[in-house]
């Protein structure tokens, strides 16, 4: 990569990598998984960014490339195993100040509960305000594909969390 290229990728690095590290962890649920995903994004993007000809789509092509690192890792025999988590604390009272939190874990944790591909609907939906559009572009999937993981997923967490709950919740 030659000057102009390389302050393009270093800036675009700049503003977006810490949303890319973000959106990895809430799709997989473990901040190294998502390191290793954000990092293998932007070295990817890295070495294909002389090559993209349109920068307004470069944010596709990482949401793209950050998922299909989520899959690949979620493929691999080793991690299909069950993982056993701590007992999910009581709801706090409304005062209690770490009751945010509370239900911050409690969100990921059932989010973390989710199938792969559900999850990634979720997150790059909601969390990442995509389109339907965009997120099956994302995911390489057709936007009803994108329909049904995100109706599944929010109907699981309904189920887990309780409509009471994602609606307290908002924001979190």
């Amino acid at each position: 990569m030659h000057g102009d290229d390389e302050r393009q990728f270093t800036s675009w690095v700049d503003a977006r990598a810490p949303a890319l590290r973000r959106t990895a962890f809430l799709i997989c649920g473990d901040w190294h998984a998502a390191d290793d995903a954000a990092q293998t994004t932007l070295t990817k993007l890295y070495l294909a960014w002389p090559r993209l000809s349109r920068r307004d789509e470069i944010d596709g092509y990482a949401w793209r490339v950050l998922v299909r690192s989520l899959t690949d890792e979620w493929r691999r025999p080793w991690r299909r195993r069950e993982h056993p988590v701590d007992l999910v604390p009581d709801r706090a009272a409304a005062d209690d100040p770490t009751a945010r939190l509370d239900r911050q874990r409690l969100v990921l944790d059932a989010l973390a509960g989710l199938p792969g591909r559900q999850r990634a609907a979720l997150v790059l939906r909601f969390w990442q305000d995509l389109s339907i559009e965009q997120t099956a572009a994302a995911l390489g999937c057709s936007a009803g594909a994108v329909k049904s993981h995100t109706a599944r997923g929010l109907q699981t967490l309904r189920g887990r969390l309780g409509d009471q709950f994602l609606v307290e919740s908002e924001g979190v």
